[in-house]
């Protein structure tokens, strides 16, 4: 279980950090979740900010699970 939450965590922070890579640079279109929804489109640097503190907020509460 505790990979499981890791592995989301990671995936969540990777998605935000992407989506700011693409904001400021123009790379990793690809990857970008937040940018292909119409109804987060105007607050795509937010919502990537908040991915990524969520991300990281995940992966360090999965260190109090105990297998």
């Amino acid at each position: 279980m505790k990979r499981i939450v890791e592995s989301v965590g990671f995936l969540v922070f990777a998605q935000g950090a992407a989506g700011l890579l693409y904001g400021w640079t123009g790379w990793f279109r690809l990857w970008t979740v937040v940018r292909r929804l119409d109804f987060m489109s105007e607050y795509g640097v937010f919502v990537n900010i908040v991915l990524v503190v969520t991300g990281a907020a995940v992966m360090i509460a999965a260190d109090s699970i105990k297998t």
